[in-house]
C-alpha cells in the first residue's frame, strides 16, 4: 500500500502503538491512481446507482485517496467496510487516538451536509499532528477547520 512518506511513517507508528494495547488495525486502502478510482466509482454506480455512489465514493480526480494522504482502516478481526465497524473496540481506539499521529476522521457523523459524503468510520486522513490536534480540540470537520 502506498502513502506519502510522512503519513506512512505515522500510520506505522500508530499501528505499532495500538498493538501494544492489543488492538490490531488493518490498512485496507491507501493511494489510488485516477484509473483505479475510476474503476471503484464506476463499479459502485453499476452495483448501487449513481445517487448512492456519490454519497460514498469520490469521482475520479476528486478522491482523497489520490493524494496519498487518506487511508481506510479496519481491524484484523473486522474487515467489512460498513457502518458497524464503529461498534468495534478497534474503531473506538482509532477514533480516540489517531489525532496523536496526525490523522483525522474525514467523514464525520452529523457533518454529511458539510463534507458531502456519508459517515465513514474507517476513512482517515493525514493532516499532520499540529492540525489534527487543533481539529480534535475544536470538534470540527476538515471543511470547517479550513473555513470552507
Amino acid at each position: 500500500m502506498l502513502l506519502r512518506k510522512e503519513a506512512s511513517e505515522n500510520l506505522k507508528r500508530m499501528f505499532k502503538d495500538a498493538e501494544k494495547e492489543g488492538i490490531y488495525l488493518l490498512a485496507v486502502s491507501g493511494y489510488r491512481s485516477y484509473e483505479y478510482q475510476e474503476d471503484v466509482y464506476t463499479t459502485e454506480v453499476f452495483n448501487r446507482g449513481e445517487e448512492y455512489a456519490d454519497k460514498y465514493v469520490a469521482k475520479p480526480g476528486y478522491s482523497e485517496h489520490q493524494t496519498g494522504l487518506a487511508v481506510d482502516v479496519l481491524a484484523e478481526n473486522y474487515t467489512d467496510m460498513d457502518i458497524n465497524f464503529e461498534n468495534t473496540e478497534e474503531c473506538r481506539w482509532l477514533h480516540n487516538n489517531m489525532y496523536k499521529y496526525g490523522f483525522i476522521l474525514r467523514y464525520i457523523k452529523g457533518k454529511e451536509d458539510i463534507t458531502g459524503y456519508s459517515y465513514e468510520p474507517w476513512h482517515i486522513r493525514y493532516v499532520g499532528i499540529e492540525h489534527s490536534n487543533k481539529i480534535k480540540e475544536k470538534g470540527v470537520c476538515l471543511e470547517e477547520y479550513l473555513g470552507k
